[in-house]
């Protein structure tokens, strides 16, 4: 046929992909674009990056620090006035010299003259700085005091001069071993030199004052104060005395062996003859733990009470020679001596009996204090809660600290003791245990509180 195909020529197919279906080649559609697309001319992709970590320097080359100061280049202050600013540059602590300082922080001649022409900073620092300073052979750029050179820094410890341990059972294995085997203290030994360790903080600048104050009497001022005052006494070096400032008739000189029949009165008329401290402690009683005691007046015929000026002069006496100087108040706050008093005051003592009325009486002590412009010392005050006075077996003591724990610093519970109850001289190693240690509890709260340094 003319117009049928060749029988021996194959018939023409349209061209197909072949794709892999599971394990075989089949057979795809062919590809047949569409007729027209709507596509945007642009495409836009926002991505969040996280913020990139600022720069690092490493700590060898951070030689010299500069604060940042904004500045702005159009501003000019006056075109007659210079514009320029003075920057405060700081040494870096590893930068030991000026030769290394210089050669970290440029390579020009400049900055080696300037390492070369720039003086030594003073050191922020009291005294040497630590132990480990003095190990690697650095010295102090300003002198020591005398309370540097301790025992501890200058004894070497080695088997012969360490001490043995306290503690029966330590004692007893150091004993056995020919004093080879050290245990170190017990726990109990621990905690109490820890105590001593707070209650010996070192106070440097002039003596620190510390009245013992409250608006109600009968509530163991007294007795609060001569436990404070035996407590420091005991545990620390330097000179502690009390003194007896009530207007009226104190006892504080009774509750210590009376070494002489010498009062305020004595030490205001002598004052200017009292050359040293020798002759200021012919005029105080000492008891067994070198605490000093200066009694107030004792002649009922007296016309003029123990005043403001009386204060102020035996307190500039007594600041030449002791380190911590107690007041025992007269009952109220009103009188003049305690504006002399709370003027010097470093801290205070806040003394609280057991009952609702003294608790109440001690709080309203707080807010006079409050309304007299003394708010930051009722923030650093210590309450001592007597818990000896009637009825405070009926009342919630923890209701009490924690109305008080509220307004100031801490709290400290001083327990019944028979020896306190009786109103005589108070011996300190008769005391019952729990009782001296409230008593060293409030001492360590108190020299907490006090400045290590004054100008």
């Amino acid at each position: 046929m003319a117009d049928g195909h060749d029988a021996d020529t194959p018939e023409p197919r349209a061209p197909r992909e072949l794709v892999p279906a599971d394990d075989e080649l089949t057979p795809a559609a062919a590809f047949e674009p569409a007729g027209s697309l709507d596509v945007e001319s642009t495409l836009s992709i926002a991505v969040d990056l996280p913020p990139a970590p600022p720069p690092e320097i490493p700590e060898d080359e951070a030689a010299v620090a500069i604060d940042e100061v904004p500045v702005d280049p159009g501003f000019v202050a006056s075109p007659s006035e210079p514009t320029t600013m003075s920057v405060a540059i700081v040494a870096s602590r590893l930068a030991t010299t000026p030769a290394a300082s210089a050669g970290e922080a440029g390579d020009g001649p400049a900055a080696a003259a300037v390492a070369e022409d720039a003086p030594p900073l003073p050191s922020s620092e009291p005294f040497a700085g630590s132990r480990r300073d003095r190990l690697r052979g650095e010295q102090s750029v300003q002198p020591e005091p005398a309370a540097m050179l301790t025992a501890d820094r200058l004894l070497e410890v080695n088997r012969k001069t360490r001490p043995g341990p306290e503690g029966p059972w330590q004692r007893f294995v150091y004993n056995v071993t020919f004093r080879t085997v050290n245990l170190g203290d017990s726990a109990k030994v621990r905690a109490r030199k820890e105590l001593d360790h707070r209650i010996q903080k070192q106070l440097e600048g002039g003596a620190r004052f510390v009245p013992v104050l409250t608006r109600k009497g009968g509530v163991g001022k007294t007795t609060v104060t001569t436990l404070l005052g035996m407590a420091l006494a005991s545990a620390r070096e330097d000179r502690i005395i009390a003194i007896d400032a009530n207007p009226d008739r104190g006892t504080l000189s009774e509750r210590v062996p009376r070494q002489t029949r010498s009062t305020v009165r004595d030490v205001v008329h002598k004052a200017a003859s009292i050359g040293g401290f020798t002759d200021f402690s012919a005029l105080v009683s000492r008891d067994e733990t070198r605490l000093d005691i200066l009694a107030s007046d004792t002649d009922p015929m007296l016309s003029e009470a123990f005043d403001e000026n009386d204060y102020n002069v035996v307190a500039d006496l007594s600041a030449r020679f002791y380190s911590i100087v107690l007041t025992d108040c007269g009952t109220g706050i009103v009188h003049s001596v305690m504006r002399a008093t709370l003027q010097r005051a470093d801290s205070l003592v806040i003394v609280s009996g057991g009952s609702v009325d003294e608790a109440r009486l001690a709080s309203e002590t707080l807010t006079w204090l409050e309304a007299n412009g003394y708010g930051e010392l009722v923030r650093n005050a210590i309450v001592a809660l007597n818990t000896a006075t009637h009825a405070t077996n009926l009342v919630k003591l923890e209701e009490i600290e924690a109305h008080f724990r509220s307004r100031v610093r801490e709290i400290v519970r001083v327990p019944y003791d028979p020896q306190l109850a009786a109103g005589s001289v108070v011996s300190w190693k008769d005391l019952k245990p729990l009782t001296r240690l409230s008593a060293r509890t409030l001492a360590a709260l108190v020299v907490e509180g006090l400045p290590a340094e004054r100008d």
